[in-house]
């Protein structure tokens, strides 16, 4: 097979996307399959803040990480941000030469997409520069190869996922709705968490709204993840004690938990609090997207 010619580029000098952090409003995860994914049942939700991506042509590739936690991706094999750029190149043809600058703002492994963000950031900046849809098959078959929260991550909105996470169906009602995290400075390894999830199907996320889905629902790898870090525990307990709150659940295998809250005030004044209780955890309040 011949190779794949080059795109044609749009003269851009540098692009800022965001990378919103992502979280599970509910996790149900039905069984484990032959080819080690799981089935699971999601309602995926995003905030207006996260990591932020600067992409700018350059002479020459380069890729700089920077921000609160570039220390822990320090030393890191292949990173996300990178596999994407490759991927898409491999799907679309070759690529100019760009510099790439990841500002590392949420914390590291710690179940809120934060790595699969900011590889959905560089595909939807690459897909822009190259005229290339965002449900355009083949962007969506790079998303998927990647990781199995990416298609999600590159929606970048409120979806029902089914499947291993990839299968989406979109949802606006949770639009604005504030919302806190907090993660007690825990790292947890996904991998480790759905080693110790128990293998019991508890049954359907079930309902058509999704709050009301949500709050019916569960997240089935909280028992493993708080076996493993019992920390999570009081997080959970500190935010569902907080007045105001709509719904409280740790996010995908954690550390991080999330409150949603009835409006702004309430969620301000929990962030509040929690700061003054636990001034070493982060927190990062904000609005669904």
């Amino acid at each position: 097979m011949g190779s794949v010619p080059a795109l044609s580029t749009i003269d851009v000098t540098a692009i800022v996307e965001p990378a919103p952090a992502k979280i599970n409003l509910a996790l149900h995860v039905r069984r484990r399959r032959e080819d080690g994914y799981h089935e699971i049942e999601t309602l995926f939700a995003f905030l207006r803040d996260g990591d932020l991506l600067t992409v700018a042509d350059a002479d020459s590739d380069s890729f700089a990480v920077i921000g609160p936690y570039a220390a822990a991706l320090a030393g890191e094999g292949t990173n996300l941000v990178m596999a994407a750029r490759d991927a898409f190149a491999r799907a679309f043809g070759a690529i100019a030469p760009l510099a790439i600058t990841l500002d590392k703002r949420l914390p590291v492994a710690s179940g809120i997409g934060g790595g699969s963000a900011d590889a959905a950031a560089l595909l939807r900046v690459l897909a822009r520069r190259h005229g290339v849809t965002l449900d355009d098959p083949r962007l969506l078959d790079c998303a998927a190869s990647l990781g199995a929260d990416i298609p999600a991550c590159l929606l970048g909105r409120a979806a029902f996922g089914t499947g291993i996470g990839t299968d989406l169906q979109a949802t606006e009602s949770l639009v604005d709705t504030p919302v806190l995290l907090v993660n007690p400075g825990v790292a947890v390894s996904t991998a480790a968490v759905f080693r110790a999830w128990n293998g019991s199907d508890l049954g359907p996320l079930g309902g058509a709204d999704p709050l009301a889905a949500a709050r019916a629902g569960r997240n089935d790898l909280e028992p493993a993840a708080l076996a493993l870090a019992p920390v999570i525990g009081i997080v959970l307990s500190a935010l569902a004690a907080a007045p105001g709150v709509l719904l409280s659940r740790m996010s995908g295998s954690g550390a991080t938990c999330f409150a949603l809250f009835e409006d702004r005030q309430a969620c301000a004044a929990a962030a509040t609090a929690l700061r003054a209780a636990h001034p070493d955890w982060w927190q990062l309040e904000s609005t669904l997207a």
